[in-house]
């Protein structure tokens, strides 16, 4: 594992005040409807996707994940928020389920260390016995506190998240994985299903890198460009703020569990498409380096529908 010098004081400051820039005064893109040529199923007749609301969600069906939703529906599937706590019967009356940057009631508004789980114990314990049983779970969990409020739900599936912020110093925000150059491997979900839906190249917008176990295929590979930054209070970097090197982590990964299946993201604005801050910045799926985007989101919920 490779570590890189520190980023200046400076640098990391303009890293701050972009990003800081990009999340002021989110709204969904309403207007951004991309084509999908070959729909899984006719319109309303997929199965139930589920958009977990019930545990103080970034991202909701309504909200920031708007055209999350709204493809998965022109894609066929029934998509429904999910309020409450994860119980064995609500759960049985979906085949996917959504989790999207879930947060502990105490950090909403409090982005600083501690970070407790977003979940019980007894809620990842029905979590884990539900994908082991044949559910899909797609769990997304950004940069510090989300990749912290999902730690202990990630690591029963064998995956290591970590409470902090993975970036690359000298790029301003924006991280493009490409196949030239590995980063965006070649697999079942970065093929597809036929040549029409294989992905060449995905934009992330920092996040958390994590460690994948040894059954896990990773999608999105960290090269030596990034560090983690492990900061006490979300954004508010030093250039004495704890790092670690994470060539080799992922960004994105999935795995077989049991008789179900389970994909990994560190990053959730990649699957959104917003209109960000107060001249109305394209965020998301809608920026041209994220325009196949939306495709990798077909092609995940397609392996987690069992699909290929």
């Amino acid at each position: 594992m490779m570590f890189k010098p520190k980023p200046s004081f400076i640098t990391l400051c303009f890293y701050f005040l972009y990003c800081c820039s990009l999340m002021a005064q989110q709204e969904a893109d309403t207007s951004y409807n991309p084509e999908i040529s070959e729909p899984a199923y006719a319109m309303n007749k997929g199965p139930v996707v589920f958009i977990d609301e019930g545990h103080h969600n970034f991202h909701t069906k309504d909200g920031r994940y708007q055209a999350f939703a709204k493809i998965l529906e022109r894609d066929g599937y029934r998509v429904e928020a999910y309020t409450g706590k994860f119980t064995r019967e609500k759960l049985a009356k979906g085949k996917i389920l959504v989790i999207s940057n879930a947060l502990n009631a105490i950090n909403v508004g409090k982005w600083y260390n501690p970070v407790p789980s977003a979940f019980s114990g007894s809620e990842i314990e029905i979590l884990g016995d539900w994908v082991e049983n044949g559910g899909s779970l797609f769990l997304i969990a950004d940069h510090m506190p989300m990749g912290g409020a999902a730690k202990n739900l990630a690591a029963i599936f064998g995956f290591g998240f970590y409470n902090g912020f993975a970036i690359d110093p000298m790029n301003r925000g924006t991280a493009i994985f490409t196949r030239s150059d590995s980063s965006l491997t070649d697999n079942v979900i970065s093929n597809g299903r036929n040549k029409g839906e294989r992905i060449n190249q995905v934009a992330t917008f920092t996040g958390q890198a994590f460690e994948i176990p040894e059954q896990a295929v990773s999608i999105l590979v960290m090269n030596n460009k990034f560090i983690q930054l492990m900061p006490d209070t979300a954004w508010q970097f030093t250039t004495d703020t704890p790092r670690i090197g994470v060539q080799g982590f992922s960004q994105g990964a999935f795995r077989e569990y049991g008789q179900g299946r389970v994909v990994a993201f560190g990053e959730a604005a990649m699957f959104s498409a917003q209109i960000a801050g107060p001249d109305k910045i394209r965020f998301g799926m809608s920026m041209e380096e994220a325009k196949e985007n939306y495709q990798l989101l077909l092609n995940i919920i397609h392996w987690l529908d069992v699909k290929y």
